[in-house]
């Protein structure tokens, strides 16, 4: 208070002194009932809740081991603790002597705990990075979330911070859903909690990052494999969730996946720690479980015929399976392979051609092996020439299956360091031609797919972009030397927050779509310009032969109603404006209307929004793209409608020293002097006369504001 100077009389402050025996770890202030509620780790005082007057007794918990963290709810009623006790408690607020429940379920300290009110739950986040959600009437546990920091090492403790918990609920859930913070020494995790319809609100909670998606054409579904072990499958043609396999491999994450024969009704899984199991994609069930060559990583899996299955992996070996045997829950590996082992490194990516009757696989090390599936022996070795020491590793392999009748055209695509490489499996010059596909530098592709026709491309790279490439034309004849120049970039877009890791081409009713998932916890189905149709799981469902419903157009339909509206607003403000002014230069009968500045009138040949020739019909998203664009140009003509109303705002006017400027520095614009500084401003006459003389840099500079001449 003796530092604020004169001002110390405009602050009125009290002191509580001696409220606890151990420094304070919380404070909360209640306003509606006027109370001041802190915690510490003392025994004696743990948690107080006292009034800002005197006259009333504080209300005092005496907790074992003391509080680390609380929360309360004043229409609840409802307090809950945390503390070295790895239980939470929920407690009544008049009664200190025992808690309403404890809830037990973590094992170190609890670090934070939060009441979410609207769905009557409890988040409790401990100290092993765990987050717990509590249902307050039954007392159970909702959901248990390992929160997968990069900085976390096994058989150490987590670093975390006084404050590592926030639940951010914004008043208005449908403008901006309400999500978790939760931080980790220098690294910060959200997660975001999805409004939903029907009675109220719901959670949603993400099943961590997407490792893997496939598209069912058989039956019209997008299969999702996660980092927690689950398999989720959708209907494309509303995004509802048609199946979930919780815990497929206990608790490890899932890598990599595949769909068995041409029915596509058997999924295989492929996991981080070896194992690979089969799965029935109408009920779920569980039909074979594979032996694992090793506990290291499964990174591809491929189905020959209806039931022949190569799986390559951190290994190195190439594994195959025989599934024929309907009754054989364990299927045994045949590490038969003519070949043996031919790779130096990591296997990381596997492809088929069954037309040539050959297999790719490409390892850690940036090389390629071309296999014959007749004699299991390599056909190729394929490297590209760096002059680096580091070698990129190849993270996806591609056959464009329709060029195979095609001779000597770059048939298989591989990806490395974001660049797309183009390989012929004959002649003498293997290399053909390469690009680098992502926007940005130093980002790598993860994704590669296309049509049934090969006349696209679709790319998708580690900063959450997806671009459209067409290969109709592209390496078609023989070039002298590698070809270094892209293809036609057809679309581009940042479809995700996080790296795209897979991509697939849907084709519906004739429709081009792209399905894309990402370490973001998500999965979206675009349309074949990008527009984005929504997310697998979200609410409202869509109908994909229903434009409208799109997430895009519902998005756009929201946007010119808001547009239009503002428009109404400007150019109501903009009339009234042109009235005023008029009337205050001339008399009544000098004042006339010419009509409103966007006063709808006949489209010129250079300003109208429509073909000046022979309309055709349009498409029901055409019509949508039309009206989108009348929207824009209605709003680029109420801009200019402004500049000509108002005209243009001079900035040099308004900053005359630059873009600094304080409070009391725009008082020394002469308009202000003139125009908008009282005489009774409360100010000193000492502060007028500086203020008032910082017209520059120098003034500026030498101008004192200190708390005392304040």
């Amino acid at each position: 208070m003796k530092d604020i100077g004169d001002h110390s009389r405009l602050v009125s402050y009290q002191h509580i002194p001696a409220v606890h025996q151990e420094p304070i770890n919380r404070i909360l202030y209640e306003a509606h009932t006027d109370f001041i509620m802190t915690s510490s780790g003392s025994d004696a005082s743990s948690v107080v809740i006292m009034s800002t007057s005197p006259r009333r007794t504080p209300i005092v918990w005496k907790i074992n081991k003391g509080v680390t963290c609380f929360d309360f709810s004043r229409s609840l009623n409802l307090l809950v603790t945390g503390g070295l006790d790895p239980a939470v408690k929920l407690w009544n607020r008049f009664i200190t002597a025992w808690p309403v429940a404890v809830l037990s379920g973590h094992s170190t300290t609890v670090l934070d705990v939060v009441i979410y009110q609207p769905l009557r739950q409890v988040f409790s986040y401990s100290k092993d990075a765990e987050l717990r959600v509590w249902d307050i009437s039954s007392h159970s546990c909702l959901r248990t979330v390992h929160l997968q920091f990069a900085c976390l090492h096994p058989g150490r403790t987590p670093v975390h911070g006084n404050f590592p918990f926030l639940l951010v609920a914004p008043p208005f859930p449908s403008q901006t859903p309400p999500h978790i913070l939760v931080s980790c020494r220098d690294y910060l995790a959200r997660l975001e909690l999805e409004v939903g319809g029907g009675e109220g609100r719901r959670i949603q909670w993400p099943a961590g990052p997407v490792s893997c998606v496939l598209y069912n054409p058989t039956l019209k579904q997008v299969t999702g494999g996660f980092d927690d072990s689950s398999v989720s499958v959708w209907d494309v043609e509303t995004g509802t969730l048609c199946l979930k396999i919780s815990s497929a491999h206990g608790e490890e994450p899932i890598t990599c996946m595949t769909l068995i024969g041409s029915s596509h009704r058997r999924l295989v899984t492929g996991a981080r720690n070896g194992t690979i199991k089969v799965w029935n994609l109408l009920n779920g069930h569980n039909l074979h479980k594979l032996e694992p060559v090793s506990n290291s990583e499964i990174t591809g899996i491929t189905c020959l015929h209806d039931n022949k299955l190569l799986v390559v992996g951190w290994s190195r070996k190439v594994a195959q399976y025989d599934i024929t045997g309907d009754k054989d829950v364990f299927v045994r590996a045949d590490m038969s392979w003519k070949s043996g082992q031919q790779h130096r490194a990591d296997i990381l990516a596997i492809d088929h051609c069954p037309a040539l009757g050959i297999v790719a696989t490409g390892s850690h090390d940036g090389e390629v092996i071309v296999w014959t599936l007749d004699t299991q022996r390599p056909l190729v070795h394929l490297q590209r020439d760096t002059c680096s020491l580091a070698v990129a590793p190849v993270d996806v392999l591609y056959f464009l299956q329709r060029r195979v009748g095609v001779r000597h055209t770059p048939l298989l695509l591989s990806s490395e360091a974001g660049g797309i490489y183009w390989w012929s499996i004959t002649g003498d010059t293997h290399p053909q031609g390469q690009f680098y596909a992502p926007c940005r530098e130093e980002q790598c592709v993860l994704g590669l797919s296309s049509d049934l026709e090969n006349s696209i491309l679709v790319t998708a790279d580690t900063a959450g972009s997806i671009q459209v490439w067409d290969i109709s034309q592209y390496l078609l004849s023989i070039p002298h030397e590698p070809h270094s120049s892209r293809p036609p970039l057809l679309h581009s877009w940042g479809a995700h927050e996080g790296a795209v890791v897979s991509v697939e081409v849907q084709v519906y009713t004739e429709m081009l779509f792209f399905v894309s998932g990402s370490v973001d916890g998500t999965i979206k189905l675009w349309t074949g310009e990008g527009g984005l149709v929504g997310t697998f799981g979200q609410e409202p469902h869509w109908k994909l032969g229903d434009p409208s419903s799109y997430h895009i157009y519902s998005d756009q339909q929201n946007d010119m109603m808001a547009e239009e509206k503002e428009g109404r607003e400007e150019r109501s403000e903009s009339e009234r404006v042109r009235t005023s002014d008029l009337v205050s230069r001339g008399s009544p009968e000098e004042c006339h209307f010419e009509g409103p500045v966007e006063a709808e009138e006949a489209p010129s040949p250079e300003n109208q929004t429509e073909p000046v020739g022979p309309q055709e019909s349009l498409a029901p998203g055409q019509t949508q793209h039309s009206k989108l664009y009348g929207s824009v140009q209605r709003k680029m003509a109420l801009r200019r409608g402004r500049r000509q109303a108002f005209g243009d705002i001079d900035v040099n006017r308004i900053f005359p020293i630059g873009r600094v400027c304080m409070p009391f520095q725009a008082l020394a614009v002469q308009d202000c002097q003139d125009v908008f500084l009282p005489k009774d401003l409360p100010m000193s006459p000492q502060m007028q006369r500086q203020t008032l003389s910082c017209v520059s840099e120098a003034g500026l500079s030498s101008l004192q504001l200190s708390i005392n001449s304040l």
